[in-house]
């Protein structure tokens, strides 16, 4: 039997079963916290307390201090005093998307004409619309696509603190943007997926072609010392199941979850649920030589007591990235493919964490190669068990195998919980309305 403080709680497990009592207390710590929008990252948590670690809008005067209830109101928010430091308090739910798809429509584009110009059937499978003029189907859709763009959008500035108020605080359809700037903390928000309206065929893309959308719930581009905490990222009431096909393929409307690209560094994502979602976690988003030369010797990134619950891939998939994932659990449901996906000069850690996988899947999978790059993966846990995953790996995939020893060790952690642990506390404390 053991004891965890959770934000406020104490949970009290017996480890390795499924036993846990949950206890309010009143520490004498908790007593002289300063309160959620004025909190800072902890020192040691992770890559964002590297340097001079990561303080949002705690400094913010009053002045700076916002309650908002709408996108409008958000995003003058965000505007407001430039980088000084700010608090934005996120009250209910913002509707990010609220006039609907017909409203970004540039005028001309129909739908349906675009399926009949670009059916494989008439344009064929070896050209892509890239050379399409702008007043041609594909033109307008980049038009309406564009409108689109700037309205869910939101530019997130330097020093600022974006948390939701309650359990029930969080934004529907929106594309936070934290992009080349430093120091920013967003926590305790629901973010549901924004959806593409006018997502783009591409008949090059694999050999039956793909639609191919924007927009991530969060994407960090470029940017230092950001903490991402207490979140929750979901497809909510559109999860790809519910989406159409065209031309024999899904109309996918869906991006990312959280990308994190382009330089960024010095990034910690905790406590947070990753659910419902394919491709979930880019980290570094190409292997070209002018990506290498931005990524290379930044993207470093921990991930800790988060639960990836009902994912396809990328929890993360990582290049270049030194990433530290510890005390996560993996919970895998149907059409499950890989949780970390190995990519160019990666150097992922990956210890301490559970894994849930259901009846038919290998524990193998867990693990997908798509570049030569060492990793360290210890003491995780396959539906209870201690596993090897990288000698499981590479039994069951032979056609792919990896090699151990990510070459550093992390550093900048606080607690590391026991990883048969790992479930009863990270499902229970993780998430959006759990923040204490």
């Amino acid at each position: 039997m053991r004891t965890q403080k959770c934000h406020g709680r104490v949970i009290t497990t017996v480890v390795g079963c499924t036993a846990l009592v949950l206890a309010v207390t009143g520490t004498a710590q908790a007593a002289h916290r300063p309160a959620p929008d004025r909190q800072v990252l902890p020192a040691n948590d992770g890559w964002a307390a590297a340097g001079t670690g990561t303080t949002g809008g705690a400094a913010a005067d009053a002045a700076h201090v916002h309650t908002v209830t709408d996108w409008a109101g958000f995003k003058a928010a965000l505007a407001d005093g430039g980088n000084q430091p700010k608090i934005i308090k996120v009250k209910g739910t913002i509707d990010a998307d609220g006039p609907g798809c017909a409203s970004f429509e540039a005028p001309g584009y129909d739908f349906d004409t675009y399926l009949k110009t670009y059916d494989p059937a008439v344009w064929g499978r070896d050209k892509n619309l890239d050379g399409e003029p702008d007043d041609s189907p594909e033109g307008l859709r980049r038009a309406s696509q564009a409108a689109q763009d700037a309205y869910i959008k939101a530019n997130v500035p330097a020093n600022t603190t974006i948390i939701g108020i309650g359990k029930d605080a969080g934004f529907k359809g929106a594309s936070l943007q934290i992009k080349g700037v430093d120091n920013v903390i967003v926590r305790n928000l629901s973010l549901e997926s924004p959806l593409d309206c006018f997502p783009q065929w591409d008949p090059t893309d694999t050999a039956d072609g793909n639609w191919n959308s924007e927009y991530d719930s969060a994407v960090i581009y470029g940017s230092t010392h950001v903490w991402m905490d207490h979140d929750t990222f979901t497809d909510g009431a559109h999860p790809d199941s519910t989406l159409p096909y065209y031309y024999g393929r899904i109309f996918e409307q869906h991006d990312g979850e959280l990308d994190i690209v382009k330089g960024a560094d010095y990034v910690t994502a905790s406590w947070n649920v990753f659910e419902d979602h394919d491709k979930t976690i880019l980290i570094g988003n190409s292997d070209s030589a002018s990506t290498a030369a931005v990524d290379r010797g930044h993207l470093k990134v921990t991930f800790h007591h988060n639960l990836f619950s009902n994912l396809v891939e990328r929890a993360p998939r990582v290049r270049f990235g030194q990433v530290d994932s510890y005390n996560n659990h993996f919970v895998a449901g149907d059409g499950y493919s890989y949780s970390y996906g190995i990519g160019m000069e990666s150097q992922l850690v990956a210890e301490h964490n559970a894994f849930t996988l259901p009846e038919g899947a290998k524990a193998g999978s867990i693990l997908k190669k798509w570049k030569e790059a060492p990793l360290t993966a210890d003491d995780n846990y396959v539906n209870g068990e201690l596993t090897d995953l990288i000698a499981v790996h590479n039994a069951q995939v032979p056609t792919e195998i990896l090699q151990s020893g990510a070459g550093w060790t992390p550093t900048l952690r606080t607690r590391v919980d026991p990883a048969r642990a790992v479930p009863g506390i990270v499902d229970h404390c993780a998430g959006a309305g759990k923040l204490r």
